[in-house]
């Protein structure tokens, strides 16, 4: 009993103060799994955006925030015009 509790006692010394273990035993836990559900989420928004566009077709990836900006010109610089025959 003595010997599991020293075992116990090691290991949790070993989390507690050595980063380097603890980093290796978050990757076992959690890590693979991150991972892979991270890859998941990008096949399945890669499958959205292909679903969205059509062949040939035009996608419009974001439009401002005000569609009549167009109206809000006021005007600009003028350049003098001389017809050229």
């Amino acid at each position: 009993m003595k010997l599991v509790f020293n075992i116990l006692f090691i290991f949790l010394l070993l989390i507690a103060f050595v980063p380097f273990f603890r980093r290796f035993l978050f990757h076992l836990l959690v890590g693979r799994q991150l991972i892979k559900q991270q890859e998941r989420a990008y096949r399945a928004q890669q499958q959205q955006e292909r679903a969205r566009t059509k062949p040939g077709g035009i996608r419009v990836d974001s439009t401002p925030p005000n569609g009549n900006e167009s109206s809000r010109f006021k005007g600009g610089e003028y350049v003098d015009y001389e017809e050229v025959k």
